[in-house]
């Protein structure tokens, strides 16, 4: 089935883990083609773990977890000896995976010329925010480019400028933002409508390279066709939209008969 919306799909966000993955790969594998020989856009992983005093981000090497608790298995107790069953709670979350693309320059050491984030509701979370903007700080500190796509409705501002920054007259429910090493203090904001398609964006290299042209929509497109996503459209989407955007979607379900 093919995407029914001209542009971001209000439906994607109960489907965040998976599409997050999927189009993450996608712009990924489309910068690849773009890139001059001596870049590489590469997904990089991380581990957020919540602890008693914070969260914090790991990056490991190799990840493993074990599937059952130890307290769950016991060993070297007798057994000839009762022992009471405790009660086994959950003391923190179970860790997540986020992932995001760095654009390196094999020429300079693998040093990081661009980062993108795809963001996700924890991101915008009371918690996930602190944990972002220490990664967000430490590209910009680092003198790296830094493209956020936000395309997630609700939570709370964590984009890489204030946000009383964002034009009134061009409020929308998505933005993309890009901040460029070499231009600290400006940055270049895209407003994202829902009723037109994502905006091709110009994503910034090294300062002796012209910019790419990441063209999202078709992106977007083919990862909603390759995930094979069966939407409930008779329902509206979590969270709802603003009153505006909640009738035009209606109307457009409905011309498309996804909507009694």
């Amino acid at each position: 089935m093919k995407n029914p919306f001209p542009g971001m799909n209000p439906y994607l966000q109960e489907r965040w883990g998976d599409f997050h993955t999927r189009f993450t790969v996608a712009m990924s594998d489309a910068l690849n083609q773009l890139l001059p020989g001596d870049l590489e856009a590469r997904i990089v992983e991380s581990i957020t773990v919540d602890f008693a005093d914070e969260r914090r981000t790991i990056y490991p090497d190799v990840s493993v977890f074990e599937a059952e608790s130890a307290l769950s298995a016991p060993v070297g107790v007798s057994s000839s000896v009762a022992v009471a069953e405790p009660l086994l709670v959950t003391l923190r979350d179970d860790p997540r995976t986020e992932r995001h693309i760095e654009i390196l320059d094999s020429t300079g050491g693998g040093r990081v010329v661009t980062g993108i984030e795809l963001l996700s509701p924890a991101n915008k979370s009371s918690q996930g925010r602190k944990t972002y903007r220490k990664k967000q700080a430490e590209f910009i500190a680092a003198r790296v480019n830094l493209v956020e796509i936000d395309l997630i409705r609700g939570g709370g501002f964590v984009l890489a400028l204030p946000e009383r920054k964002l034009p009134r007259k061009r409020r929308a429910p998505h933005w993309i933002v890009v901040r460029r090493a070499n231009h600290p203090d400006e940055a270049a904001i895209y407003p994202v409508s829902l009723r037109e398609p994502l905006p091709n964006i110009r994503v910034p290299l090294r300062p002796s390279d012209s910019d790419l042209v990441l063209q999202l929509q078709p992106l977007l497109d083919e990862c909603y066709e390759r995930g094979r996503y069966r939407m409930n459209y008779e329902q509206p989407p979590d969270p709802p939209l603003a009153a505006e955007d909640d009738a035009w979607a209606d109307q457009l379900l409905r011309e498309q008969r996804l909507r009694p």
